[in-house]
């Protein structure tokens, strides 16, 4: 299929271990014990390692862009996703630059066949202006991430990043890591499928909700937003209330807000990563139009069908040429400015 060579993956998984991490982190903080980072629920997600691929290197990367027919990959961590709860600002602003430096030296100068996308530390804003300001002028990466975390990053203290990210002409992505920390309900299921059910999804409608109401879109209108790995089948479902709400409320709770919700949305600048098998994808494309949805492997987690979610995507009778055409490059290439 001649589609499929020409597919962008715009969210895919490094493994970023603490022994490769630790390479990179300056003095002190290579000599700690834990560099944490990791879910701390101990779930086990891989089934005795049964599931998904452990041991990832930049040549399985490579094998995986031919065996898949993949043009071009923009990375994202694993074991740095839940760097978000770290307590420390100062080391979190550290090993961010650990994890921004790995990326950079041990894929993106192998191959430009690999984007990367930099590990922002929530913990410190005005350091994580400063950090993508590097990893976008200095390391050549496509834009800045904040992980899954006990903050909400629509709040005044994120705003300057959004700022300098409209500065350089990039984007900024959030990426949850599929659990459900840093609430109380991560307490209260017992059982890993529960649990990873609510965990993108929750996650991501809780940052939409907070990054929208909170006049990001308005503030700063030409940055690029990524809401990653929880499918779209939420957004109309999600936009039908923000929507109603902002019809009663908008006024006092989102001064900053000129418009609906939804129709920031259909501004351009907001992206969604799909699920090559949602049932609400044609629905969602109809209300919302085709140019805000990305494609996204997911490799190599345990929960990745790639390359066979790629081939389903390709294959879907429901979607138009010109649909699938946007979903697996278009978007990605304005999403990422790629040229």
């Amino acid at each position: 299929m001649a589609e499929q060579n020409r597919v962008i993956d715009a969210d895919g998984h490094v493994r970023d271990s603490e022994a490769q991490i630790r390479q990179y982190l300056e003095a002190p903080y290579d000599k700690r014990e834990r560099l944490g980072g990791g879910s701390r629920d101990g779930y086990d997600n891989t089934v005795g390692g049964t599931l998904g691929i452990r041991e990832v290197d930049v040549n399985t990367w490579l094998d995986a862009l031919d065996s898949g027919g993949l043009e071009t990959a923009v990375l994202y961590p694993t074991g740095s996703l839940g760097s978000g709860f770290l307590s420390e600002p100062d080391f979190a602003v550290a090993r961010s630059r650990a994890y921004n430096n790995f990326l950079s030296e041990e894929y993106m100068k192998v191959s430009p066949r690999f984007k990367g996308v930099a590990l922002l530390p929530a913990q410190d804003p005005a350091e994580a202006v400063i950090e993508l300001r590097r990893a976008v002028t200095e390391l050549g990466m496509v834009g800045g991430m904040f992980a899954e975390g006990p903050r909400l990053y629509g709040k005044k203290e994120f705003h300057p990043v959004y700022e300098e990210a409209e500065r350089l002409g990039t984007m900024i992505a959030i990426h949850g890591g599929g659990h459900l920390g840093g609430t109380g309900d991560e307490y209260l299921f017992d059982k890993f499928v529960q649990v990873h059910s609510l965990g993108h999804a929750f996650v991501q409608m809780k940052q939409f909700v907070s990054i929208i109401f909170e006049g990001v879109p308005a503030k700063f209108p030409k940055v690029r937003l990524a809401f990653l790995e929880a499918g779209c089948g939420w957004l109309a479902y999600m936009l039908d209330r923000m929507d109603e709400r902002y019809g009663f409320r908008g006024e006092i709770d989102a001064p900053l807000l000129t418009k609906t919700p939804s129709e920031y949305v259909m501004d351009g600048n907001i992206y969604l990563s799909v699920e090559a098998e949602e049932r609400l994808l044609p629905e969602t494309l109809r209300i919302f139009g085709d140019n805000n949805f990305v494609y996204a492997s997911d490799f190599p987690h345990w929960d990745s069908e790639f390359p066979e979610n790629i081939q389903h995507l390709l294959a879907r009778e429901d979607l138009t040429e010109e649909q699938r055409g946007k979903i697996t490059r278009t978007n990605a290439q304005a999403l990422y400015a790629l040229s």
